[in-house]
């Protein structure tokens, strides 16, 4: 599913960052450029990255009961908690040009000011599983900063973090789920005398 939402978003951000109106070089969106080393990343030249830094478990919006559903025909079932994540991307602009590095950038911010939210109504190609992605600009501080880079072994360069908001995973496997009066009476057998 986490593959699902990077192609949506660079074929979404693709489309919406056309070649630039003064002939400078179209943004390219791609996941994840490694380099020949395993333990640092490299960012490709003249593009705009996408590169996924962390996933996170959102404790929020959980039901009462976790273990609980019910079925489309009123059966309850038992099944395994939903988990749900928010994916954080970094957009990164590697440009020899900085002032182009940084007007590609801004175009990328200036797209999910004014998209934040994208579902089923108002984007049709979005993947059957993922039901809505809401995107929004996180600001870490100086110190985040400085540790997501030096995690990443590589030079600072200027780039926004996005936290894509909310994926979840189900329980596919669903079980019929027993009363808890039935079980409790199969269970605990009142000797009778």
């Amino acid at each position: 599913m986490i593959d699902l939402v990077f192609g949506f978003l660079q074929d979404r951000l693709g489309r919406a960052l056309p070649r630039d109106p003064q002939g400078e070089p179209q943004a390219q969106l791609f996941a994840y450029v490694g380099s020949d080393k395993d333990d640092a990343v490299a960012f490709k030249a003249d593009t705009v990255s996408m590169l996924l830094i962390r996933i996170e478990e959102e404790p929020t919006l959980r039901p009462p009961d976790r273990y609980a559903r019910t079925s489309a025909d009123g059966v309850m079932q038992r099944v395994e908690p939903e988990i749900r994540i928010n994916l954080w991307l970094l957009f990164v602009a590697r440009f020899a040009d900085y002032a182009v590095g940084l007007r590609q950038l801004s175009r990328v911010v200036a797209y999910f000011q004014n998209h934040r939210v994208f579902n089923a109504g108002n984007s049709p190609e979005l993947a059957e599983p993922v039901q809505q992605l809401i995107v929004e600009l996180v600001t870490p501080s100086f110190s985040e900063q400085n540790e997501i880079w030096g995690s990443l072994r590589a030079a600072y360069l200027p780039s926004a973090l996005y936290r894509i908001r909310l994926l979840i995973f189900s329980d596919a496997d669903a079980r019929t789920r027993v009363p808890t009066q039935e079980l409790l009476q199969s269970v605990v057998q009142v000797p009778t005398r």
